[in-house]
């Protein structure tokens, strides 16, 4: 009787463990028709570049691609701030519409 709650909680622990889920890399994602999207900030100086490439797939061919560049200031200062804040490591949100 003393037995049953330790081999209660091994085998709880036992069934958690193999739920593990496989984890697919971009490269491998299949582009026969497809949007492919990226993004990446460049420090150049005084300035960031903000970089959106896009590739548009069909059919297993490129159709199409096209490269964005967004130049801003490094540290941004608002009216009034004493310390400037800096671009370097903001967030990109993105909306996919």
């Amino acid at each position: 009787m003393k037995y049953i709650l330790p081999i209660l909680m091994v085998l709880g622990l036992a069934s958690c463990g193999g739920g593990e889920t496989k984890k697919t890399d971009l490269e491998t994602i299949d582009k026969q028709s497809a949007r492919e999207v990226t993004i990446k900030s460049v420090v150049a100086g005084d300035s960031i570049l903000h970089i959106t490439s896009q590739k548009i797939w069909a059919n297993s061919q490129l159709v199409t691609q096209k490269t964005d560049t967004i130049k801003t200031a490094k540290e941004v200062s608002a009216w009034g701030d004493t310390k400037p804040t800096s671009l370097v490591k903001v967030p990109i949100y993105v909306t996919v519409e």
